[in-house]
């Protein structure tokens, strides 16, 4: 199971329709669930959530965390998923995440030194979960 925990409100009209396209084409172990939480409460959650490392591997999304490929970004997901871990995704706020949590996380990763809204945030993670998973399967989507 992937997790993503969202820090803000919930999607837009358009950014739901949009990863739910993505969303409906993911089948097992390849499934998402999401928690939105209002960006105040997000750090607080955090701070107190207790990573645990044996069940679950903790993507944090952030501008400083590692740039990779699509394809290494499938190989980390489908290894933590081959190996009965959950995936859990934080998209931080307006202000990313402090350093604790970036430590606390086993991945920090940024998708360019570029920061984007949100919305668009949540709607790349959604495809390059697809995008794995069918990097996975070795279908056509995905082409060097």
């Amino acid at each position: 199971m992937i997790k993503i925990i969202a820090g803000g409100k919930k999607n837009t009209n358009w950014c739901a329709e949009a990863c739910t396209e993505y969303e409906k084409r993911l089948r097992k172990p390849w499934d998402i669930t999401w928690e939105f939480v209002e960006e105040e409460k997000l750090a607080k959650k955090l701070a107190t959530w207790p990573f645990d490392r044996t069940r679950e591997f903790v993507i944090c999304c952030d501008e400083r965390g590692q740039n990779i490929s699509s394809r290494e970004y499938s190989d980390k997901l489908w290894r933590a998923l081959s190996t009965g871990r959950d995936i859990v995704i934080l998209i931080g706020g307006a202000y990313g995440f402090d350093a604790t949590v970036r430590q606390k996380a086993d991945f920090v990763w940024s998708f360019s030194r570029l920061v984007f809204p949100h919305m668009i945030a949540r709607l790349m993670v959604t495809e390059q979960i697809y995008r794995a998973s069918e990097i996975i399967k070795g279908s056509a989507y995905h082409h060097e």
